[in-house]
């Protein structure tokens, strides 16, 4: 994996990818954050040594080089999901690479139900912590020294400091904004009400299908991170309805101003 991981770089250091200090990955209906940056690079994945095909028609499947308020700072637009039928080493090798790059700060978005019936469809989550329900963790198998120890570990994996700095953004801007838990789902089925009520007991908030294996490899290679989950729908197992995907991506397109404004003055204050 190192070894790719580092031909990989390589490779976009060819391409004039470098130095980014900060990466950021973009969920399902949230790919305009790319207006945010000036754009010096853009890259199909289908391009990259080493990369998967984002497979999944709300995914570009690119990756962006450029800059925000003078930040260097690597996007990518769609990410890679277990239920796609990857395993969590394929869908984490970005971050991997990301590091050989030499970013330090991770940021991360998502797309969710919330299974909290406080929180407002297109209102957005900060991650305070995960559960990972996912049947399997990518730090699995061989144990390469030059990423990071063998047993990390994970009582604070999003920064304290990044999420103060977040919930002070969002107060300065009169942006209503929540905190809690993720839990990440196998997918791609949604769940069933039984599901949403043994998921609301575990003591998650929201539920996705994505986020935690990019957490836990970005956590164990010492990035900084931050996440924040758009909730798109509500998941009440005793009021359940079928779930239309037009009003999620219709959600989180309400949300993802707010979403951009936060991550850009975010990376500002980096």
């Amino acid at each position: 994996m190192y070894v790719k991981a580092k031909e990989t770089a390589d490779f976009l250091r060819s391409k004039g990818i470098g130095n980014p200090k900060v990466a950021v990955i973009l969920g399902t209906g949230l790919g305009r954050f790319i207006e945010e940056v000036r754009v010096k690079v853009e890259i199909n994945y289908s391009h990259i040594p080493h990369f998967e095909e984002a497979t999944v028609e709300f995914h570009k499947g690119k990756l962006v080089y450029g800059t925000i308020e003078g930040v260097n700072v690597l996007l990518m637009q769609g990410r890679f999901h277990y239920y796609e039928g990857y395993s969590l080493q394929q869908i984490t090798f970005p971050v991997r690479v990301m590091k050989l790059l030499g970013v330090e700060t991770l940021l991360v978005s998502n797309a969710c139900g919330t299974v909290n019936l406080k929180f407002k469809p297109a209102s957005l989550m900060i991650i305070d912590d995960h559960i990972n329900m996912l049947p399997d963790n990518p730090l699995i198998g061989k144990n390469h020294e030059e990423f990071g120890p063998r047993f990390p570990d994970m009582s604070r994996p999003y920064d304290p400091e990044l999420i103060k700095k977040m919930e002070h953004i969002a107060r300065e801007n009169d942006m209503e904004i929540e905190k809690g838990v993720y839990v990440a789902w196998m997918g791609p089925s949604l769940e069933t009400r039984a599901e949403y009520r043994f998921i609301r007991t575990m003591g998650a908030d929201v539920v996705g299908m994505s986020t935690v294996p990019e957490v836990i490899v970005a956590h164990h290679m010492g990035m900084k991170i931050a996440a924040i989950s758009v909730v798109t729908d509500l998941c009440d197992p005793d009021n359940l309805h079928p779930v239309d995907i037009d009003d999620i991506l219709k959600n989180a397109a309400m949300a993802e101003r707010n979403l951009m404004l936060l991550f850009h003055e975010l990376i500002r204050q980096l």
